[in-house]
């Protein structure tokens, strides 16, 4: 699934603070003869950019709320026992790197006086679904401090996309993050122990093993083909009459699911699907997800935590869980902290044509792209500024943007970890060889791929197609070959292989 999706970190902007410390912590003092690079975000851009940033040359600092780096394509085995959740993390601090790290929000940016404003928190947030809710916070937090830097990377990420769609925030369970993996390991299992009580009627069982996935990209079809699995070849035996109640449906508003792969690879997948029993509902349009049975169905207060999701061709429909899967929408530190430049960076900043006026006269702000609201960047990935009023453009010498948050001049990229990955070694290598006039980025294709259930994957490159168990096999053995540790790389197979002999593990916690 071209390495999945991007996770995203929740950062806010709070511009009316007025007091700010200066930071007294031993560990981010200069360090003489090294350029101090800070990184926003812990995700596929942050965290590959951080691990390949020569120490010799750079003291490098990651900023997010996640003190650990998620290999987001295998959420979907944890979410469902296949893998257990430590096998996708990487910590952001480590014994083999140099990497200095702050768990914090990043408020605001001075590119003028190359400053950060960030404010700190002192709990982790692993278990904060890293959604579109607004930027969830922990409830302990620090002073807010400044840090410097020579050079800035922004790679915060993205969060998924609702499109404001009514109930979808609070109801809906999202896959960015370990803690969303988490919650929908156990809302399956509470579905099925409650729907194994003697006191469940059979129609609140149907509403329960009623499971919906939003969204029908890689993502999506991933997690229904792992549910799929679960289901029936280890909550069966379990479970076992109740396996005629359970259904899988997934709902999305384009024709077809899969628009990524090639014609023929889709139309493997969806045959496959309606063999298997899953739905595929292609051009549904959801209205809401609302808590509670469908009105007029049942008269009963015990909803027992199942939802109504309402849909412009077939109604109200109740499920027991809704994962939701869409897209993406701009971090709000992009969309609102980054809204505006303080003071032209004089320093930094070279205009692309000559001013009829002194640049810092001017109001300038960062260039964004019209329908996402990106930031534009070079094929170096330097931020570009703009001044809407005369038409002025300046390219920011030392601030980058990568990943999700950016957004090519030339042509704009998948959302994908792929991408990022990419762009992050790219970076890395440019940076280490201080090479001003290097050759820009160009992204290299490697293929997409999903998983499909039953040991049956379908994977397109640009000269191949592979379906079926060879396809499943090179899925496996790719997403091992790109996990970062030794360690996650022993205990991934082990993992596997003590499913494949014992099962998966059902435990609910």
């Amino acid at each position: 699934m071209g390495f999945g999706r991007i996770p995203s970190i929740a950062i806010r902007n709070v511009k009316s603070i007025r007091h700010v410390s200066t930071i007294p912590r031993q560990f981010l003092a200069t360090q003489p003869g090294k350029e101090r690079v800070v990184i926003l975000g812990s995700g596929w851009a942050g965290f590959t950019l951080s691990r390949n940033l020569d120490p010799e040359k750079y003291q490098t600092i990651v900023v997010s709320p996640r003190s650990y780096f998620v290999f987001t394509p295998l959420l979907a085995s944890t979410a469902v026992g296949t893998l257990e959740f430590r096998t996708t993390l990487e910590p952001v601090r480590a014994r083999n790197t140099s990497v200095e790290y702050i768990q914090g929000w990043a408020d605001d940016v001075s590119f003028d006086r190359k400053t950060i404003t960030i404010e700190p928190i002192a709990a982790q947030v692993a278990g904060v679904p890293h959604t579109d809710r607004g930027g969830p916070r922990s409830s302990g937090k620090g002073e807010i401090f400044d840090i410097s830097y020579d050079k800035l990377v922004v790679a915060v990420g993205c969060y998924s996309q609702t499109f404001g769609t009514k109930g979808v925030r609070e109801n809906a369970r999202f896959l960015k993050d370990v803690g969303d993996a988490r919650k929908i390991r156990r809302r399956i299992l509470e579905c099925f122990e409650t729907a194994s009580l003697p006191t469940t009627s059979e129609y609140l069982k149907k509403q329960l093993l009623n499971f919906a996935i939003v969204g029908g990209g890689p993502t999506g079809v991933e997690f229904a083909a792992e549910l799929f699995d679960l289901c029936h070849e280890d909550l069966s035996r379990l479970y076992l009459t109740l396996i005629p109640y359970v259904k899988i449906s997934i709902y999305d508003v384009a024709p077809k699911i899969l628009p990524m792969f090639d014609a023929k690879l889709a139309t493997y997948a969806l045959n496959l699907f309606k063999r298997d029993g899953i739905e595929i509902k292609t051009e549904h349009h959801i209205q809401e997800l609302r808590l509670g049975l469908p009105h007029g169905q049942e008269n009963t207060s015990d909803t027992a935590g199942c939802l109504t999701l309402t849909t412009k061709e077939e109604g109200d429909i109740g499920v027991g869980m809704c994962v939701w899967s869409t897209g993406l929408m701009m971090n709000p530190f992009v969309q609102k902290a980054l809204d505006s430049v303080h003071t032209y960076p004089k320093a930094s900043a070279i205009l692309d044509a000559p001013a009829t006026v002194p640049p810092s006269d001017l109001q300038w702000s960062l260039k964004r792209h019209p329908k996402t609201g990106g930031l534009i960047v070079d094929d170096h990935f330097r931020v570009q500024l703009v001044e809407p009023r005369l038409s002025a453009e300046a390219t920011v010498q030392d601030v980058f943007a990568i990943g999700d948050v950016s957004v090519m001049e030339k042509a704009q990229l998948p959302a994908t970890a792929q991408v990022a990955n990419q762009e992050a070694l790219w970076l890395a290598k440019h940076l280490n060889a201080k090479n001003k006039n290097s050759k820009g980025f160009t992204f290299r294709n490697l293929g997409v791929m999903t998983y499909l259930g039953g040991m049956r994957a379908i994977m397109q490159t640009s000269d191949r197609e592979i379906k079926g168990r060879t396809a499943w096999l090179i899925w496996r053995g790719a997403y091992l070959t790109k996990t970062v540790s030794w360690r996650n790389k022993l205990l991934i197979p082990i993992y596997w292989a003590i499913n494949w002999v014992f099962g998966r593990d059902i435990s609910r916690f």
